[in-house]
């Protein structure tokens, strides 16, 4: 009977410690982080297709849409640091809902264009020097089958997909790569975006195939970003799958582990 009752009581505590830890879990990942699964390749090469990340939703701080609780005893944003450039940054498109990842282009009261492909902030180049070639192969990607873009032209089922690839420096000296798919390209020429205060401007690296800020709400685009909508900053890769599930471990990419986004 001794034996029995331990056996019972070590039972009870297993559940309770395991009840315990899905609830510090639930309450950590609340309060302070986000997952994301990249659905798209807008953000090639810095996020591929299947790379899952932790956001941190504390960069910061809070606004309605990062807020760990149903209601948040106010509007906006209470800001513990602010947004910084060249942050890659999750946010909530202001009008379908959904939430997007891209890097931080434009603050507020910057003036952002697009000239023959270069960017342009407050009037000047942000310069791009050549980084070599990025190259996949032309398949589906992913859970949602996504065929990629090839600035090589129609390279067939099983091809060499290949986009020319620049590392690009922003004002404070901060650096990423960007990817070229079409040369004069739709959003290659823009006009003067000028950003509203309290809001921010939004570019994917894979510059010819993202709907980001150089794109109205009213035809898909994102637009000028509210602070509010802002969930946090992205800065870590936690691991990648190549394949359509997300636990097939046997497609993991070996390289990707916790790797830092840059």
């Amino acid at each position: 009977m001794m034996a029995k009752a331990k056996s019972d009581g070590g039972f009870v505590e297993t559940i309770k410690t395991v009840f315990w830890a899905l609830v510090i879990a639930g309450v950590f990942r609340t309060l302070f982080f986000q997952p994301f699964w990249i659905p798209s390749e807008s953000m090639k090469d810095t996020l591929l297709i299947g790379d899952f990340l932790f956001v941190n939703k504390m960069a910061y701080g809070y606004s309605k849409y990062s807020c760990p609780f149903a209601m948040c005893p106010f509007e906006g944003r209470i800001f513990a640091s602010e947004p910084k450039r060249g942050d890659v940054v999750v946010f909530r498109h202001p009008v379908n809902g959904s939430d997007f990842i891209k890097r931080l282009i434009g603050l507020p009261g910057d003036r952002i264009q697009m000239k023959d492909g270069i960017l342009y902030i407050n009037g000047v180049a942000a310069p791009q020097e050549p980084a070599g070639v990025f190259e996949e192969v032309y398949e589906p990607q992913g859970p949602m089958r996504n065929l990629p873009r090839c600035e090589n032209g129609a390279v067939g089922a099983g091809g060499i997909c290949k986009k020319s690839r620049f590392i690009e420096t922003l004002p404070e000296g901060r650096q990423h790569h960007v990817l070229n798919i079409d040369t004069n390209g739709f959003g290659d020429n823009t006009d003067v975006f000028t950003v509203p205060e309290g809001h921010y401007f939004f570019m994917g690296d894979n510059r010819d195939n993202s709907q980001d800020s150089r794109y109205a709400q009213a035809v898909g685009g994102v637009g000028f970003v509210p602070a509010e909508y802002l969930i946090g900053r992205a800065d870590r890769i936690i691991f990648s799958s190549a394949g359509t599930r997300m636990l097939y471990f046997w497609t993991w990419r070996s390289d990707r582990y916790f790797k830092a986004i840059e």
